[in-house]
């Protein structure tokens, strides 16, 4: 008889505990996932990925306790330009048919200031794992009323993740999420 009041009390105490973090899905309708990149040392090549999906864990109550979890159709790559998507498709660039998915896994979240949150994670490209921190903007909007968003940017050397082919392209990589999110 103990033993059941001491299980009964412990899960009235930590039940609630799980609902502290509230799971969402990323709106396709109402995200994008950006890129630019500098060519020629001269013009910025811009694009988007258009396939993709994930969630995102939202604890109000300490938001270093949420975490995200965002694959990315590679293939899905689109700069407005088909043969030059189809290059980036190759194994010359992304390689998809070999590694269809990017991923970003969320490790941590650090409080920033009252204008920003820094989220890190895992970010894997073509097979390779790297820490990137992302960063949001404006982190107010992920606690503000019904519908949650969020702004993030990041940078990453796209040689570090084994994208090394294109000698007039720029190392840097800089990447923009603009996303809505919707409760489960």
């Amino acid at each position: 008889m103990k033993r059941i009041f001491i299980v009964i009390i412990t899960l009235i105490v930590l039940v609630p505990l799980n609902v502290l973090a509230e799971t969402y899905t990323i709106d396709p309708a109402n995200t994008t996932i950006q890129f630019k990149v500098r060519n020629m040392l001269v013009m910025n090549v811009r694009g988007t990925f258009d396939k993709f999906k994930g969630t995102v864990d939202i604890d109000e109550t300490d938001i270093t306790k949420s975490k995200a979890d965002i694959s990315i159709d590679a293939a899905s790559i689109n700069t407005g330009i088909d043969m030059r998507d189809k290059d980036l498709r190759s194994p010359n660039f992304f390689d998809v048919a070999k590694f269809p998915a990017m991923t970003f896994v969320t490790t941590k979240v650090e409080a920033g200031t009252a204008d920003n949150l820094k989220v890190i994670g895992n970010l894997t490209i073509k097979g390779v794992t790297k820490e990137v921190t992302l960063t949001i903007v404006d982190p107010k909007r992920l606690l503000d009323g019904p519908k949650r968003g969020a702004i993030a940017t990041a940078t990453i050397n796209r040689q570090d993740f084994g994208i090394s082919k294109g000698a007039v392209i720029s190392d840097t990589v800089f990447i923009t999420v603009t996303t809505e999110l919707v409760k489960q």
